[in-house]
């Protein structure tokens, strides 16, 4: 439900009604994750979306019946040949739905208030909502913050309760969403429940070095992206906002010197763009010994071997020379600033959730993959776009 805060809490400070259908449980093929959600209020406006329109219309009359009765409801929508064009994911995967109703008065709207107070005002937050087990517990749940401390309640201050806080807390220490199951074992007797924890946290960062043309792409893409993207050049008369006006931050620095004082952590990515061994070598060598997921560098075949043997000279292990991804980007013949951007974007994309980087015609490996990291493939092929030919 988190994923469409703005809209949402646009409507309880209207003061409507609505009801939320989210993805709770996925298998096979589906176009969604948990975590997706559809909101329909009152007077029938819609806003998200569970399934990219397979079973849209089904999922609305469902919000409606919700809104009508007052109760929470849980719904599996899968392929079938019967109604594969009407009520089904054509693509063969199945969901689970959860439907709530968020009425005036209802215990639900308190904890949803506070969960979009959070993401209004950028708080990282963890909202758990139960969404498999006894009837009388369904949608019911907690928001819960980075220091512990949660509203809502399952079982008053009992043990689901706590068990339930403890776990959406590591899980927001984690930044992940998914599912926990909590009871039928000796600490919490009785029938087990599934708890749905979705987590929103700061963005992650990227940072892009060198304030040349295919970074202005670059930022406008990471900005797309979801990342909080930062500009750094040591050279003032090139970082400065207005070649840069959809960067969060442009900052005038040596490079090297920016990162030792700046925060990064394993979910920062870092392109170095400049190219240019004075820059490059120093940024690297601590670039390649931090904690973040991803490391690309700009340059011809050869810059890049240049720049191996600097590195080298410099002390820095294979190991940690192997993290580096140059030259940087997907070879998907891209020419222009534009074109070099999407292909160094797909590459941090890949990297990020275990992706090929090949074609899927002709594969045989699930398209989604349920966050598997799977390893890049080596040999990579020979980039060709202008970018990477260049000196």
């Amino acid at each position: 439900m988190l994923d469409i805060a703005g809209s949402v809490d646009g409507w309880l400070g209207q003061g409507r009604d609505f009801a939320v259908a989210t993805v709770v449980g996925v298998s096979g093929s589906a176009p969604r994750e948990p975590g997706a959600a559809l909101a329909v209020d009152r007077e029938g406006a819609a806003v998200g979306s569970v399934s990219g329109g397979c079973v849209e219309g089904a999922v609305y009359e469902l919000c409606r019946q919700a809104l009508e009765d007052g109760r929470p409801v849980r719904e599996s929508f899968g392929y079938s040949d019967e109604t594969a064009f009407a009520v089904g994911l054509t693509c063969g995967g199945v969901i689970d739905v959860l439907v709530v109703p968020v009425r005036a008065g209802g215990p639900e709207r308190t904890v949803v208030a506070s969960a979009l107070s959070a993401v209004r005002s950028g708080e990282p937050v963890a909202l758990a909502r139960v969404v498999d087990g006894p009837a009388e517990l369904l949608g019911h749940g907690l928001v819960v913050r980075p220091d512990g401390s949660y509203e809502g309640t399952l079982d008053g201050q009992g043990p689901l309760t706590r068990s339930a806080s403890a776990q959406a807390r590591a899980m927001l220490d984690a930044g992940r969403t998914g599912t926990v199951v909590l009871g039928g074992d000796e600490t919490n007797p009785g029938r087990p429940l599934t708890l749905l924890v979705e987590v929103r946290v700061t963005p992650p960062r990227m940072i892009v070095f060198g304030a040349v043309d295919f970074a202005a792409a670059l930022v406008r893409l990471g900005k797309y992206l979801g990342y909080h993207v930062t500009v750094c050049d040591a050279r003032p008369v090139f970082a400065t906002r207005a070649r840069f006006p959809e960067a969060d931050d442009v900052v005038a620095d040596w490079p090297h010197r920016y990162l030792e004082a700046t925060e990064v952590d394993h979910r920062t990515v870092l392109c170095v763009l400049t190219h240019d061994a004075r820059f490059d070598v120093p940024l690297l060598e601590r670039a390649l010994r931090s904690p973040v997921a991803y490391v690309g560098a700009m340059g011809s075949r050869r810059t890049h071997e240049d720049r191996l043997a600097r590195l080298r000279e410099s002390g820095l292990s294979e190991r940690e020379i192997g993290r580096l991804r140059s030259p940087i980007g997907l070879d998907l013949g891209a020419r222009t600033p534009e074109g070099t951007a999407v292909s160094i974007v797909a590459e941090i994309i890949a990297e990020r959730h275990g992706g090929t980087g090949l074609p899927l015609t002709g594969t045989r490996l699930p398209i989604h993959r349920d966050g598997e990291r799977l390893p890049p493939p080596r040999p990579r092929p020979v980039a060709s776009t202008a970018a990477h030919r260049s000196a």
